[in-house]
């Protein structure tokens, strides 16, 4: 498994410059969040849990990006004070790394990799550096690698018009210490003195996988884009057992305790109508998951098994009236930065991964708080907030589709 990604977010954005002035690439505005968003949460959703961010032009504002909408992100700095190509910027991150294997990505770039297969694909060549290939048709943007029957890279051919071939995505997965064991001067070119210079000296292999790709790098793209991350509005009518929800339980399901946790199956009662309209969820919805963060667990302020009881009390009388809940995730740990602590966004991972079915654009969080709301757009499904406990909560929100009053005015809305 790969945990940790560096992410080059140093550039100029020069070809941008008149329809993104005065941003670094990566903070462009896309779909009304900087495209950097994206790339933070795909990497995510395929098991990353550390980020190293290369940082030169305008530093400052990536910075305070992540520290406004991503406090909760196990993520450091390193600053270039002058230009260390792409080389450089990767051989200074590498310093930081904590993880013997990480994942290099652009920025400006979203590949959505498999990058399960490029680990084990990785491990059972023993490379030192893994390039992500894509295949393409009609291009002149981009050179093209080509790779023996051993997946060996064994040559890179320069940008011309190609009918089709496979182009080095920007995303590799890199051996720290043996590219660090390397004698690099402090500025150079990761493409030109490390890849193209020792391709057939040391064991860099390419593994193609034809997923989505986008590069921001010229207008063309950069507009493509806000078109091909857009989403379609929420629209309920179109609910039906294709989709899954994910329900949040205190606030939602029943009354929380103000600056405290529910400790106990005593401490518990569902909001009124709950149990006999739930039913009408599971009627419309092919997975209702329920994901929960349980900090007082963490804290040592409950236990466990009275976590199961109440559970299992819930269960009883949800099936009892006809509904169900088809598995229950809970985060227990008390450390934000933990990467299954809402707002981060695994428990949506951990059930997608238990249920291949679901598709996480036909995926709605219903939840009370706003770090629900920025949980499901982490996580990339659509959103629906309940106004039972912070109803001064704005609304329109960038990250709420819709607001009901209760879970059971949702459920007969559906």
């Amino acid at each position: 498994m790969i945990k940790e990604a560096i992410i080059l977010a140093g550039g100029l954005g020069t070809r941008l410059k008149d329809a993104v002035p005065d941003l670094p690439k990566c903070m462009a505005p896309v779909v009304g969040r900087p495209f950097l968003f994206y790339v933070i949460n795909y990497l995510r959703s395929q098991g990353v849990e550390k980020f190293i961010f290369s940082l030169g032009y305008k530093h400052e504002i990536i910075q305070q990006y992540l520290n406004d909408q991503f406090s909760t992100l196990q993520f450091q700095s390193v600053i270039e004070q002058e230009p260390l190509g792409t080389g450089g910027a990767i051989q200074l991150a590498c310093t930081q790394a904590t993880e013997a294997l990480v994942v290099v990505v652009n920025g400006d770039t979203l590949f959505k990799a498999d990058l399960h297969e490029a680990f084990r694909f990785h491990d059972h060549n023993l490379a030192e550096c893994t390039l992500l290939l894509k295949p393409m048709k009609n291009f002149d943007r981009y050179g093209v690698v080509s790779t023996g029957k051993d997946h060996l890279v064994s040559s890179f051919q320069e940008k011309q018009h190609y009918e089709s071939g496979n182009i080095n995505a920007g995303m590799y997965v890199l051996q720290v210490s043996k590219f660090l064991d390397e004698e690099f001067p402090q500025k150079f070119s990761f493409e030109k003195d490390y890849l193209e210079k020792y391709f057939n000296q040391r064991r860099i292999y390419g593994l193609i996988q034809d997923k989505y790709f986008i590069d921001i790098g010229i207008p063309e793209d950069y507009y493509k884009a806000q078109i091909e991350l857009d989403k379609p509005p929420l629209d309920l009518s179109l609910i039906d057992k294709r989709w899954t929800i994910f329900v949040d339980r205190d606030g939602v399901f029943n009354p929380e305790k103000e600056n405290d946790y529910i400790r106990n199956l005593s401490e518990f009662s569902f909001y009124p109508g709950v149990v006999e309209n739930f039913k009408k969820i599971n009627d419309r919805f092919g997975k209702v998951v329920l994901v929960s963060n349980q900090r007082g667990i963490g804290k040592g302020l409950m236990s466990l098994a009275a976590l199961h009881e109440i559970e299992a009390y819930m269960s009883s009388e949800l099936e009892a009236a006809g509904g169900h809940i088809d598995k229950y995730y809970y985060c227990t740990n008390a450390e934000n930065h933990h990467p299954d602590r809402k707002p981060n966004p695994g428990m949506i991972y951990h059930a997608k991964s238990d249920f291949p079915e679901i598709k996480l654009d036909k995926a709605i969080m219903i939840g009370n708080k706003p770090t629900d709301m920025l949980f499901a757009r982490n996580g990339g499904v659509y959103s629906v907030f309940i106004a039972t406990t912070n109803p001064e909560t704005p609304f329109p929100h960038p990250d709420i589709d819709l607001r009901f009053p209760t879970l059971v005015d949702f459920a007969n809305s559906l």
